[in-house]
């Protein structure tokens, strides 16, 4: 079979009136042959094919283009302003090969047009002496510079238009060039000739998604938008292509989520918590405060999912300070209405004692029992705690990753609690719920999470949001210094000390042996250029106690110190005993000590805007002002001086997320990066806003009616969600 139309129709049968829909029903199922039905993909070829990833026919027609070359705007040298992005055509005058120095070649290309001169630099790419000749038409695409006389060009991509001799008509190249990623032994021309074949060969395929979705949001369908994304005829048919690919995998990721916890709970009842009784009144009563409009509002939609039939399974986003506990202790109290028991998980034993510190006054005034377990715990005093747990006697139980353990049972677990979820793996929070039967599930962040990214990644579950803090606090200002200027942070520190209060200082790694890879995955192109080793908190802790603050008492917390350890360090700083703390972000999420004043961030361009505003939200919590010192070498208009002059700009969390999401990958704004799990290739979470919206609706829609989405006419989507998302999707049955 040589992968032309007239062999395919040859497989599906020779009967004269074969149908076009049988034929393109012959192309989808051809999408999953090898890549080498493709003509054009043989040897080297295909072996760079291949490590694009790249192995079968449909791996080809949906490697999509990263970005375009506009040929439609040709600017003259004369007319190209140095600074300036510009795609340049002219005839080849002379083509050098330098070595300034013996492992740097460069080539260097003088293109003349009517206008002038452009010289050309193409850096370590020797063999473009034998690809480029005198009188050849080259169009080159890049940034203009000046330098000795000339206008400067280091081309980000250029193409032969016109062999010398042939004629360089504008009809030729005036157009949108697809650039395609490549690797070694495989061109951008024989990229782009390998996907015209393609297209013509096994384009014209059936459409996976349902055709009144797709007439609905005004989608192309699927083969024109394969189309368009290649070749495109204009810059407005590339885009809507690849809203067209967004919407596919924003829904096949949604239908992913909800369809896996629709299977999940199918014949599983869950508990009808009674929300209006005497625990939820006394409690209500016993906090020191009452909630906020947006408090009331929230511990309302929890408390209606709680007494529903159908397992609860929300997302309690708020920002630092809006009072996510007070709301999470009122669902806890409906627990206590109802007979049964709740697990509180936090990612820390400082956070987890936090809890037990702040809840447990509040729920003795209410008569709710509580116990706290972490990695410190006594063993005497854990085994107790699973007496009482198991005999019902103990209705919240906190902890971190401890309240795990096979020895902790609860008698009827109905609610589970878990902080930061994406601190836990699945893993984790799976064995959690298993420690019940069908519990409700409440997940609360304090990290910033914009809407569209909070449906996209969470699809499955139900989101509140707190915005209001009832308690403002006296307020932060956020300042960056480079690390010459490091002393005024130290001087602000020395004056808090001073004036009683107490003050942070946070770097991103343990000690000088650390490798890093504890530090946030910021990507290393928005990493300040220095040659600097990042700050380690021991080095600094040894420093500061030693020579800069040896008057004060400089106390260090790290998250590779025992539990025990990070309980009396943390106490030491609470009850002010320890003046300047040294840490990680172990302290994070939740710490609240008042009386602090002044935060130094080391490094600060090594972590995310998501971390950095939660640790910020460390001070300032009292009556007296916080100031937060961000110190980098980071400079200019980097990625990296951007994100931090946002902090500094506003301390609006929702806004600062925003902002984290325009200049990175969904999975680092949540504080991981996502490998061979959720990756939005196509998405745009800012421009495509509508699109999420319509996808998360969409997809509601879909898996209400047919919950595994194991009906005929869904059989296509289906089958693309388990391709696409399959370690998501659990109820898949066998491809048909």
């Amino acid at each position: 079979m040589t992968g032309t139309s007239g062999d395919l129709a040859r497989t599906v049968g020779t009967i004269p009136d074969i149908c076009e829909a049988s034929l393109r029903l012959a192309r989808t199922r051809a999408w999953d042959g090898d890549v080498s039905r493709l003509r054009f993909a043989r040897g080297s070829r295909a072996e760079a094919l291949e490590r694009l990833g790249v192995e079968s026919v449909r791996d080809a027609l949906l490697h999509i283009p990263h970005r375009y070359l506009d040929f439609t705007r040709i600017t003259k040298v004369a007319q190209a302003d140095v600074g300036a992005e510009v795609t340049c055509v002219g005839v080849i005058d002379k083509v050098t090969l330098k070595r300034p120095r013996p492992r740097l070649q460069i080539v260097e290309v003088a293109l003349i047009d009517e206008t002038g001169v452009l010289m050309c630099a193409f850096f370590k790419q020797p063999w473009l002496t034998d690809q480029l000749h005198h009188g050849d038409t080259l169009a080159v695409s890049g940034k203009v510079t000046f330098a000795y006389g000339f206008k400067q060009m280091t081309p980000q991509f250029h193409e032969v238009v016109a062999r010398e001799g042939e004629a360089a008509s504008p009809s030729a190249f005036a157009r949108l060039l697809p650039v395609h990623s490549v690797s070694e032994g495989l061109t951008p021309a024989w990229m782009r000739r390998i996907e015209s074949a393609a297209l013509a060969d096994w384009g014209d395929a059936g459409d996976f998604m349902p055709a009144r979705l797709v007439a609905a949001r005004g989608l192309m369908t699927e083969a024109r938008a394969i189309r368009e994304a290649h070749f495109p005829c204009g810059s407005h048919a590339a885009e809507r292509a690849r809203r067209r690919f967004a919407y596919d995998e924003l829904l096949c990721l949604q239908a992913a989520l909800l369809a896996r916890r629709q299977i999940e709970l199918a014949g599983l009842s869950a508990h009808a918590h009674v929300t209006s009784g005497s625990h939820v009144e006394a409690l209500l009563a016993a906090l020191p405060f009452e909630l906020t409009g947006e408090q009331r509002a929230a511990a309302d939609e929890i408390l209606a999912d709680m007494a529903a039939a159908a397992p609860m399974n929300r997302l309690l986003l708020g920002d630092v300070g809006t009072g996510k506990t007070a709301v999470a202790a009122v669902a806890i109290a409906a627990v206590a209405d109802s007979g049964t028991q709740a697990a509180v998980m936090a990612p820390t034993s400082v956070l987890a004692r936090q809890y037990a510190e702040k809840l447990g006054p509040v729920f003795d005034a209410a008569n709710i029992t509580w116990a706290l377990v972490t990695g410190s715990t006594p063993p005497a005093e854990r085994a107790s705690t699973a007496v009482s747990l198991a005999a019902g006697d103990t209705c919240v139980l906190f902890g971190t990753t401890a309240v795990l353990g096979a020895d902790l049972a609860f008698a009827d677990l109905s609610l589970v609690v878990v902080d930061e979820q994406h601190r836990f793996g699945v893993g984790q929070r799976s064995r959690l719920r298993s420690k019940g039967v069908a519990p409700d599930q409440l997940t609360m962040t304090a990290t910033p999470i914009p809407r569209t990214l909070a449906l996209s990644v969470y699809g499955d579950l139900a989101c509140s949001r707190i915005t209001e803090r009832p308690h403002a606090g006296a307020g932060i200002t956020t300042k960056l210094l480079t690390p010459e200027n490091a002393d005024v942070a130290h001087s602000a520190i020395a004056e808090a000390i001073a004036a009683g209060h107490q003050a942070y200082v946070i770097c991103p790694l343990v000690d000088d042996a650390d490798d890093g890879s504890e530090l946030d995955d910021v990507p290393a192109e928005e990493l300040a250029r220095t040659e600097a080793r990042p700050h380690s908190a021991q080095a600094t802790f040894e420093r500061l106690r030693d020579r800069v603050f040896r008057g004060a008492s400089v106390g260090l917390l790290t998250g590779r110190m025992t539990p025990t350890e990070k309980d009396e360090a943390m106490a030491a700083f609470r009850s002010g005993a320890t003046q300047v703390l040294v840490s990680t972000t172990v302290v994070e999420v939740g710490v609240d000590v008042p009386n602090a004043t002044v935060m130094m961030v080391w490094d600060a361009d090594r972590f995310g805007l998501a971390t950095l505003h939660q640790l910020r939200g460390r001070v300032g919590r009292g009556k007296d002002p916080g100031t937060v010192y961000l110190v980098s070498a980071a400079r200019g208009t980097s990625p990296a001086k951007r994100r931090l002059s946002a902090l500094e700009r506003t301390s609006d969390g929702f806004e600062l997320a925003e902002t984290d999401l325009r200049l990175r990958h969904e999975g680092e704004v949540l504080g991981y990066r996502q490998s061979g799990g959720v990756t939005l290739r196509h998405v745009d979470l800012i421009a495509d806003a509508d699109l999420v919206e319509a996808a998360h609706a969409d997809a509601l829609e879909l898996v209400s009616a047919d919950p595994s989405l194991s009906g005929p006419r869904n059989a296509p989507l289906a089958r693309e969600v388990r391709r696409r998302f399959g370690a998501y999707f659990k109820g898949e049955r066998g491809d048909q």
